[in-house]
């Protein structure tokens, strides 16, 4: 489809004509439009005078509705061109939610992430005294710090996956680490196979590659191996991008039997598999030994059915590159992530960020590698924190939202909740106003799919989430009434 007809629109769109205000009415069903995928992006839309024809209303109030969706970024409009469809981008906004760092007042449901631990400040002590020695030298350590890179290789190892330091390399956090290997294995045109839902950065990075998405759907339940493998094959994904440790946003724990299988699929169709370990230090299941053993699993909640072996311990064939991070363990603000591949692969993808920075901060690697010292105590604290925060979450879905339906994950920081009914893109909108900020499901798919999921992270403390749950509540019985802040003030980004 190339464009759309003004008849066309106004029968999609099917605003009632006494909507109020019914430019808003009219920028919101299309929009909607968009996001479900029923008019295409790129598409080009009626001119506005044809439009408002058609509908019956004046050239000002259409003129009006486009004027919001190109604030919106759902419509690109060049002069003598016309007006086209499009997909917002996040960092064109003025309201980016990831720049208002929660000065704006809103709970930041939108993001997954923990606070750091209480060791944080001792260990940021500890790694100033060792700075000054650092201090000697030009400080610029492409493949990161050895103190770093030795820890990192030590826990691979102790987890199950013989590691040496040289198989790391240090990046300036995960996502760093995700485009780093992303852009050096997948160009322009290249298919690139990626979890629906998954991690919307992931997402974006394989856009600005210039790459053609392949999704393949998964659900709380995990991966089905020979759905995977049919993709691989019938794509020929040069790259595929999995989280299989507690996935984000479903908290879906791939098995050991679906690991071998997609190992075993990708040697066959020589893809190389980006892993995404963000997650995998945080096992809710594992017992707390402060706590005693429940004497049965809570109802609806994923049954523990033993320790899975890390991703690349299935690996035969130097075809995986796992990525791991600080963020969820211990802190996002300390950006500090790292590639762990073949000895070789390592090499070139050092050469390769010499065109984005030269090498990560030395104070913040300092940081991480005391941090790794205290690997059991901050885990553990990690730990308590988050099953508090789950069951506190689980308990007032339950209460106040008994029709959502979800499965609490058996590790991870993150429900994917199945609403009853309308959509989650707009009930994000409404929770805005009621201060909340949301992330519906069309974040974490391709095209605008996933209209009816919402991703509800339990990084923040207990009581802020009930708080939160009410707020929600709130937006779906009443919208926005009540609200002082535009709806318009959220947008894609997570």
């Amino acid at each position: 489809m190339r464009y759309v007809g003004a008849a066309q629109v106004a029968r999609l769109a099917d605003v009632p004509p006494a909507a109020r205000p019914y430019y808003r009415a009219l920028a919101d069903a299309v929009r909607a439009l968009i996001l479900d995928g029923h008019i295409p992006v790129r598409v080009r839309m009626p001119a506005e005078r044809h439009l408002a024809a058609t509908l019956g209303v004046s050239r000002t109030t259409v003129t009006a509705a486009y004027d919001l969706l190109r604030e919106r970024g759902y419509l690109d409009s060049r002069q003598g061109s016309g007006s086209w469809t499009a997909l917002p981008d996040p960092a064109s906004t003025d309201d980016n939610p990831w720049l208002s760092t929660g000065r704006d007042g809103l709970i930041q449901l939108h993001a997954a992430a923990p606070p750091a631990p209480s060791a944080l400040r001792e260990a940021m002590a500890e790694a100033v005294e060792d700075l000054p020695r650092y201090g000697m030298g030009h400080g610029y350590d492409p493949m990161g710090l050895p103190a770093l890179r030795e820890r990192v290789a030590a826990r691979y190892t102790a987890r199950g996956l013989a590691t040496r330091p040289e198989q790391i390399l240090v990046t300036t956090g995960s996502q760093h680490a995700l485009h780093l290997a992303m852009s050096l294995l997948a160009g322009p045109g290249d298919p690139v196979l990626v979890e629906s839902p998954t991690y919307t950065h992931a997402i974006d990075v394989a856009r600005r590659c210039g790459a053609r998405i392949v999704p393949v759907g998964i659900s709380h339940e995990g991966w089905q191996a020979d759905l995977v493998a049919c993709a691989l094959r019938q794509s020929a994904a040069r790259v595929a991008y999995l989280m299989p440790d507690f996935q984000n946003p479903t908290g879906a724990l791939m098995d050991d039997a679906t690991r071998a299988a997609v190992a075993g699929a990708a040697r066959r169709t020589d893809t190389t598999i980006l892993i995404d370990e963000t997650w995998a230090e945080l096992d809710l299941s594992e017992p707390d030994p402060s706590e005693p053993a429940p004497s049965e699993p809570a109802p609806h909640t994923a049954v523990r059915s033993g320790t899975v072996a890390p991703m690349g311990a299935f690996d035969s064939d130097n075809r995986m590159i796992s990525i791991g991070s600080a963020s969820k363990l211990w802190w996002g603000g300390l950006r500090i992530g790292w590639l762990r591949a073949s000895a070789a692969l390592i090499r070139r993808l050092a050469v390769h960020r010499a065109a984005v920075d030269i090498a990560s901060p030395v104070l913040e690697q300092l940081v991480v590698a005391r941090l790794f010292d205290r690997l059991e105590e901050t885990r553990a604290e990690r730990l308590r924190g988050l099953r508090a925060s789950r069951a506190t979450l689980v308990a007032a879905l339950r209460e106040r939202l008994p029709a959502w339906e979800f499965t609490v994950p058996r590790g991870g920081g993150t429900l994917w909740v199945r609403l009853d009914s309308g959509s989650a893109v707009t009930l994000a909108e409404a929770a805005a106003t009621r201060g909340v900020r949301l992330a519906p499901g069309p974040w974490f798919g391709v095209d605008g799919t996933l209209e009816g999921y919402l991703r509800l992270p339990y990084t923040l403390p207990p009581a802020v989430l009930e708080e939160a749950v009410e707020r929600i509540v709130a937006a779906r019985d009443h919208g926005s009434a009540g609200g002082d802040r535009p709806a318009d003030s959220l947008v894609p980004m997570v």
